[in-house]
């Protein structure tokens, strides 16, 4: 396995290196600035990146692995000293595939690694499948509907039935007015394939369609039938105001 270390501290990048090739990991790249792994990644292409939080340059640990999410599907396993809520959270939304907190042992790269490689593994596989599946739908009219995986059959759902989607750390629940699909996905992939002009993410966990809102109050939103409440976040008002039809 081809893993690339991105580190400010000399001392502790060294630790790392001489720990991964004790694993038995090949070393292919270490960086101290989060604008050299990204415009290196494409290039090196590792099985994996350990990635500290706070690096010299003008990106941080967390935005670079963003940025690398973009394009490219390499696994990241953060590096930090720091375990504050608000940090932890905001490297929550690129999705890494570990969190090594320092001061750390060989023990603790070991475990982050394998758990890391393995999970990635599943997802590649899922995704295989999940593509294998929406190659077979592409080939019919399906401009008001989607397929999903329900007891190893594909079902039908009409976008127009769809209330909300919502996350639950690594799956997407999709609610229909009787029923719920629980499919294997994030939301960033969810969201690209749902019709933009029905549907509108309000929050983080969230995606709302627009017809089936009921009324906004506050910073929550109620649809219809189901009466469900759910929450708008700060950064999705604007595009949720500029969806909505007001007079």
């Amino acid at each position: 396995m081809n893993i690339v270390v991105v580190e400010d501290e000399s001392i502790v990048a060294k630790d790392i290196q001489v720990c991964l090739k004790n694993l038995g990991y090949e070393v292919v790249g270490v960086y101290s600035r989060g604008e050299d792994i990204v415009e290196q990644a494409p290039n090196l292409n590792p099985d994996l990146i350990m990635m500290d939080i706070m690096l010299k340059g003008e990106l941080s640990g967390i935005e670079a692995a963003a940025e690398i999410r973009k394009t490219l599907d390499i696994p990241v396993i953060f590096i930090t000293a720091y375990t504050d809520r608000d940090t932890v959270n905001k490297a929550k939304e690129t999705e890494p595939f570990g969190y090594i907190i320092k001061p750390f042992k060989e023990i603790d790269i070991q475990t982050a690694i394998e758990i890391a490689l393995y999970k990635h593994r599943k997802e590649l596989a899922v995704k295989k499948e999940r593509d294998f599946y929406y190659n077979l739908v592409d080939k019919q009219d399906s401009s008001d509907m989607m397929f999903v995986k329900a007891n190893h059959r594909l079902v039908k759902i009409r976008y127009e039935d769809i209330f909300y989607i919502e996350a639950l750390k690594d799956y997407v629940v999709i609610n229909v007015l009787e029923r719920r699909y629980t499919i294997h996905s994030t939301m960033k992939d969810i969201e690209r394939k749902m019709p933009e002009k029905d549907f509108v993410r309000v929050h983080r966990s969230f995606i709302v369609r627009l017809d089936k809102i009921k009324e906004i109050d506050h910073s929550n939103v109620v649809l219809e039938n189901e009466k469900k409440v759910v929450p708008v976040g700060g950064s999705y008002k604007d595009l949720l105001q500029e969806k909505l039809n007001l007079i």
